[in-house]
Formats: C-alpha cells, sequence, structure tokens
C-alpha cells in the first residue's frame, strides 16, 4: 500500500514577508491583542514561510517577534503559536528534551517522536539535539530510560535503519519473517534482542513486506504476536513502528483520539501532532480519524478545547 500524505497547511502564494511582519506587529503594538490576526497570518503559512517573516520583523524592528508573541499571548494559545514559528527539526528537540526532563520520563512522546522516523529523519534530529543542549540524545535518552526498551530506541538514534533508497529484498525479508517467528511465538519466552534488530534496522518499505511474510508463515499478524510476547513501553514502541510502517495517518488518528479520550485532554499531544503533522499529512491523519471513529478530528479538537487555542488548532486542521 502507498502511504498518500496529504497536508492541511501549504505554502501561501502569493506572499509577502513583510507586509506579514507589519500585520504581527500591529495586531501586537498598543492596547490589547488581535489573536485572531495572528492566527490568520501564521496558519496561512508555511513553517519555511514564519521563519522569512520572523527574519524581516526581527530586522524591521529590532524585536525578536517569538518574544513579542510570547508576552503578548499566553495558556495553551501561546503553545501552539510558539510551536508553531519554531523549525520543525528544532521544536521535536524541545520535545524530546521535556520528556526526559525532571522527575520521570514520558515514555509516550519519546515513542511518537522516535519511533515513527525514517532514518533520515533521525540523523537531522539527533545533530541539532547535540547542537541545542551539548549533549547526545543517546545518552541522555540512555540515562532515562531503561532494559530492552532503552536498547531499542538506543538502536534507532544511532542511524542503524537502512536509507528509504536502500531497494527492499524479499528473500531477506523471508528470513527476517522466520527470525521474527523462531524469536517469538515458536519458543518459549521471547528474544527480545531479535525483534530489536530487526525492527530498528530495516527501513520501513522492508518491514511492510517482513509484516505481509509473517503473516503467511505463522497465520497471525506482527500485532498480534507483539501483543502476546511484549508489554509495557517495548509493547508500545513495537506497535508504533509496526502502525508506521502500515499507515503513519492511523497511528497519529490513535495517538490523537487517546488525547482527547476521558476526562483530560493531553494538550502537548494535541499540540505536537497537529503542528507536527499540518505540512505533511494532516489531511490524511483527518480522513483515518473519521474513519476510525465515525467522527471528524475537527468536531472531536472543537469539543476539547475554547478561545483562541481552538481557534489556532482548527486553523491547522483547515477549518475557515
Amino acid at each position: 500500500m502507498d502511504y498518500k500524505p496529504v497536508p492541511t497547511v501549504v505554502a501561501a502564494a502569493p506572499f509577502d514577508a513583510a507586509a506579514d511582519a507589519q500585520t504581527l506587529r500591529a495586531a501586537m503594538k498598543g492596547l490589547g491583542t488581535d489573536e485572531q490576526e495572528i492566527i490568520d497570518v501564521l496558519a496561512g503559512r508555511s513553517n519555511a514561510q514564519r521563519q522569512l517573516i520572523r527574519a524581516v520583523y526581527d530586522a524591521e524592528f529590532e524585536r525578536d517577534l517569538v518574544d513579542d508573541l510570547k508576552s503578548e499571548l499566553g495558556g495553551k494559545f501561546e503553545d501552539v503559536i510558539v510551536a508553531m514559528m519554531l523549525p520543525p527539526v528544532e521544536y521535536l528537540c524541545k520535545q524530546l528534551h521535556s520528556a526526559m526532563a525532571g522527575m520521570g520520563t514520558e515514555e509516550g512522546t519519546l515513542v511518537e517522536i522516535l519511533c515513527t522516523k525514517s532514518n533520515e529523519e533521525m540523523h537531522q534530529i539527533v545533530e541539532a539535539y547535540e547542537d541545542k543542549y551539548q549533549r547526545p540524545l543517546a545518552e541522555q535518552m540512555c540515562s532515562e530510560t531503561s532494559g530492552f526498551f532503552r536498547r531499542l530506541l538506543t538502536l534507532i538514534v544511532t542511524g542503524v535503519r537502512d536509507g528509504l533508497n536502500t531497494p527492499v529484498n524479499a528473500d531477506e525479508a523471508k528470513e527476517q519473517a522466520n527470525q521474527l517467528y523462531a524469536a517469538g511465538e515458536a519458543k518459549l519466552g521471547t528474544d527480545e534482542e531479535v525483534f530489536n534488530r530487526i525492527m530498528s534496522h530495516a527501513s520501513f518499505p522492508q518491514l511492510r513486506l517482513v509484516f505481509e511474510e509473517y503473516k503467511e508463515l505463522s497465520g497471525q499478524t506482527i500485532e498480534q504476536a507483539i501483543k502476546h510476547e511484549m508489554s509495557d513501553e517495548l509493547h508500545e514502541a513495537m506497535m508504533a513502528i509496526v502502525e508506521c510502517v502500515q499507515s503513519p495517518a492511523a497511528f497519529f488518528a490513535n495517538r490523537l483520539y487517546k488525547a482527547m479520550n476521558g476526562a483530560g485532554t493531553d494538550d502537548a499531544t494535541l499540540i505536537r501532532i497537529i503542528v507536527c503533522r499540518s505540512e505533511i499529512d494532516l489531511e490524511t491523519i483527518k480522513l483515518e480519524f473519521e474513519r476510525i471513529y465515525n467522527r471528524t478530528l475537527l468536531s472531536a479538537v472543537v469539543a476539547e478545547t475554547s478561545g483562541d487555542y481552538k481557534r489556532a488548532l482548527t486553523a491547522l486542521l483547515g477549518a475557515a
């Protein structure tokens, strides 16, 4: 199945960074702030265009646009706008850092960011993280996680996955499916090291072939096997890889549903996915969300949020 990513946010054309900078300055100058104007400008531009606006704003007014936005806005609305203003890789680095800061670790955030990336994307994150925090991502992660979960994430972060230009190999897929079967269902106990090695080394297109071969071989889906063989964070990480191989949109639709389901809302996850995927496949995620949950993502977000926070998220979702 070829995955067709459709974004909700695309570059504005025509585009005038100087005019946008003036509009934003006017929206924040004097008494009161025109939040709707800020949403209209920023949600209607690509991230690359927002960086150009920021550069023009800084040069024109000798002020930092992000600092001005932070001083004028507040709460979850501010979080969305600041997330939109950061270059995508820098934003993900900040999210990883905060997931590991302080007491406890947000394993779900680590899984969502690390297990869903191609090797090419992973390289960018690793490089940017060390630049920003003067500490290798792998080193910090090792101090915050443990066991086979730590081993899997370390393999992913150190960039062992085959690149997207590596051709798929049907014979190798058969052999890898055999190894997974022998390491799990075919024996008492589980050899997690084998699962870790294959899940972290093979490219996503190769893994898709491996999972098909696995079903052919065992009569079970790889998901069923992982459910029987794994638990806790390792189970969550393995399932994230499987879902992203088969349909990234389904993975993120499920994450969004869980962020809004039950008591309270996981706003950090809601913001991160909507902002990060808006220029990649948020339109595809919306379709998948509706297919799985029988309601629109827009209606779910509207029910869970309010005020300018709601208006910013719905603008990114493509609501007029």
